[in-house]
């Protein structure tokens, strides 16, 4: 079996049975550098190799996790939630469909925003989901749904629309390496390119929102409570702080393009300001710490997954692998084509370090059986994109998780991931090849 297939396998096998997404990233390595005959010591190093690679989004993620704590002793979130949570009380039995489409929507449009307006990505989910998980547990509202948002606007907007994320995502990485693997993209709309497989993902949204999780779900409102402090004081001066202390961290983070300096800043700002009191901001910054430790610990160990797994080789005889099957059936093509960067995409969670992996070998192939550069563009940035929703590892998945279990009520995997990788991967999939045979 090829390690690569092997290595995802046994990650997404002992992820599913809840075994901790680090633990089977390590697993998964071990068992994929092995089939690939590193040896052990090979295996090891290569991981060992590949953990500073996660270090910098790790040390981001947990700077802002302090900023986030920073942001709930101010009571600038729980001041929006209280306002909603307001709205709740007033409305008679029955009647919340109306908030639970607004708080929807809110959430949906921050997200597609954090790419392109704002481009923060996943920055803005700790701040502003747990102050809002009361008012979704008054509503019953189903935080598989919530998950499902997120993630559809943390990916669409970058796949679709040239700008913010968007633009480094299309045009510098999927265009820049289709061109640079031999075809001729000068008279390519990319968004045209990519507006099936954008169709696809919104579908998968609309049936998560109207279908899947359209049902109310309970949580235990105490466990909520104990962890969101619901009654949070704050004060128009702290409020007044926290707006300039999270425009600021906005700005710096725009400027400098930097997360760990653009949290700092926001940090130090309350410190400052005397929102987070100096003898409590130790404390306050090691809560936030502890917040993001999960998601930091599996970023790093996804790091050293992904270069176990370019160490092997097994990528490149996968693809060849995949190509020798394919034989001059363009529709086959695709779906394997399609396929392969789906299994890529699930080990090492980011679709913006698969496309260079799968453009040198893709686009010379697609080119021979006869695909268009359009049809190439669409093939290459569906294949990369696919397992973006439904990695374990993904931050597309990992951001919605830090957000919606922070009081011990949301699994990763069972609540994010399988939701995510099922209204998206699949029609994602479908679309995905439907473009590449239209197009």
């Amino acid at each position: 079996m090829n390690a690569v297939v092997a290595a995802v396998a046994v990650m997404l096998i002992l992820s599913l049975c809840r075994v901790h997404v680090v633990v089977a990233l390590i697993i998964g390595a071990v068992v994929g550098g092995l089939l690939g005959g590193l040896g052990v010591e090979a295996t090891l190093e290569a991981f060992q190799g590949g953990l500073g690679k996660g270090a910098n989004v790790a040390l981001s993620y947990a700077l802002l996790g302090a900023f986030a704590v920073a942001i709930a002793k101010s009571g600038l979130a729980h001041a929006l939630a209280d306002k909603a949570l307001g709205l709740v009380n007033r409305q008679q039995s029955g009647g919340t469909g109306l908030l639970k489409g607004m708080l929807v929507l809110v959430l949906l449009a921050v997200a597609i925003s954090s790419q392109n307006i704002l481009p923060i990505h996943i920055a803005f989910i700790p701040l502003l989901v747990p102050p809002l998980l009361y008012v979704m547990g008054k509503l019953n509202l189903d935080r598989r749904l919530i998950a499902c948002v997120l993630t559809f606007g943390l990916i669409t907007p970058y796949m679709f629309l040239p700008v913010g994320f968007g633009g480094i995502f299309l045009n510098n990485i999927l265009l820049a390496n289709v061109s640079e693997s031999g075809a001729d993209v000068t008279a390519v709309n990319v968004m045209r390119a990519m507006a099936l497989p954008a169709l696809g993902m919104l579908i998968g949204l609309a049936v998560a929102v109207f279908i899947s999780y359209r049902k109310p779900r309970q949580y235990d409102m105490e466990r909520i409570e104990q962890t969101e402090r619901v009654g949070a004081n704050y004060n128009p001066l702290s409020l007044l702080v926290a707006l300039v202390a999270v425009a600021a961290a906005f700005v710096v983070q725009l400027w400098l393009d930097s997360m760990i300096i653009g949290a700092l800043t926001g940090f130090v700002i309350f410190s400052v300001s005397g929102v987070v009191r100096w003898r409590e901001a130790d404390d306050v910054f090691t809560e936030g710490m502890k917040m993001m430790a999960m998601i930091g610990f599996i970023m790093i160990a996804a790091a050293g997954f992904a270069e176990v797994m370019r160490a092997t080789g097994s990528i490149q005889t996968l693809v060849d692998s995949s190509a020798e099957l394919i034989g001059h059936n363009k529709a086959l093509a695709a779906l394997l084509m399609l396929l392969v960067g789906l299994l890529i995409t699930m080990g090492i969670g980011s679709s913006f370090s698969t496309i260079p992996i799968i453009a040198a070998i893709y686009v010379p192939l697609a080119l021979q059986l006869g695909f268009s550069p359009l049809a190439i563009v669409a093939l290459v940035g569906t294949a990369a994109a696919l397992g973006d929703a439904g990695s374990p590892a993904s931050d597309s998945t990992l951001g919605p998780t830090s957000g919606l279990n922070v009081d011990g009520q949301h699994n990763h995997i069972w609540d994010t991931v399988v939701p995510t990788f099922l209204h998206y991967n699949l029609p994602l999939l479908v679309f995905g090849w439907l473009a590449v045979m239209v197009l």
